[in-house]
């Protein structure tokens, strides 16, 4: 897979002000509400549980006790916790937490490369609207996906992924032919954004159809809001650009 790392920025005449606000609050929720990820109860009584979408009511369920089946060890992993919040409001609450250190990087790092461009493109305010409304209708496609897939519909889900596929679907709309810088194979090359976010779609649409397909998905990877979200961005894109200026 191609990861990037910078792309061109010589046309921004703006501050990404949003961009830089969403990376912050994200890093913030992750670190001080979530405890680095540790707090488990906060998380799974902020995320988004597709059951508890589909079917508008909070659902609790008791902790349960796993075992590993490799170490032997046991541990407990917290159930579905009161939400104090309507449940239709943790669409927007789990955009703004992750699984782990890693999964927080990943995403903040395709934030801060590709979406300032987005937001010199379409202003600030149209940018977090954009981002707000990828995200949402990101989710809605997860929890549409398992319904009809047969998925475990009471394994919370959480993440920016949603809202940055969107993303990266309107910076290819946008910007198809923008250089990004990608380290690929251990080598740092340039490639259009055709093909590194183009990649990275046919990526989630053959696993997710994998996953999907299968359904029985029982956490891991939320690949349908990562394909609902890229294509929300790409299809929404076009219409909060509307009016604004194409810098050259």
């Amino acid at each position: 897979m191609l990861m990037p790392i910078g792309d061109d920025n010589r046309d921004r005449r703006i501050k990404p002000v949003i961009n830089y606000l969403m990376i912050i609050i994200n890093v913030v929720v992750f670190f001080f509400f979530q405890n680095f990820g540790s707090d488990q109860r906060f998380t799974y009584t902020y995320s988004a549980v597709p059951a508890e979408i589909l079917s508008g009511e909070d659902i609790v369920s008791d902790d349960r006790i796993v075992s590993d089946p490799i170490s032997g060890d046991t541990f407990r992993i917290p159930g579905l916790q009161p939400t104090p919040i309507p449940v239709y409001l943790t669409i927007i609450t789990s955009m703004f937490m992750h699984g782990g250190i890693a999964h927080l990087f990943g995403n903040m790092l395709f934030l801060f490369i590709l979406g300032d461009n987005i937001e010199n493109r379409i202003g600030h305010s149209r940018y977090f609207i954009f981002y707000i409304v990828s995200g949402i209708l990101a989710s809605l496609a997860h929890v549409f996906a398992s319904k009809f897939t047969g998925a475990n519909l009471f394994i919370p889900t959480l993440g920016a992924s949603g809202a940055i596929s969107g993303v990266l679907g309107g910076y290819l709309m946008l910007f198809p032919t923008r250089r990004v810088v990608v380290l690929m194979f251990y080598f740092l090359t340039e490639v259009p954004a055709l093909l590194a976010i183009g990649m990275w779609f046919v990526f989630q649409l053959i696993s997710g159809i994998g996953v999907l397909g299968a359904g029985a998905q029982e956490g891991g990877i939320a690949y349908g809001a990562h394909i609902g979200g890229f294509i929300a961005g790409f299809l929404l894109i076009r219409f909060f650009a509307i009016g604004r200026k194409k810098f050259s």
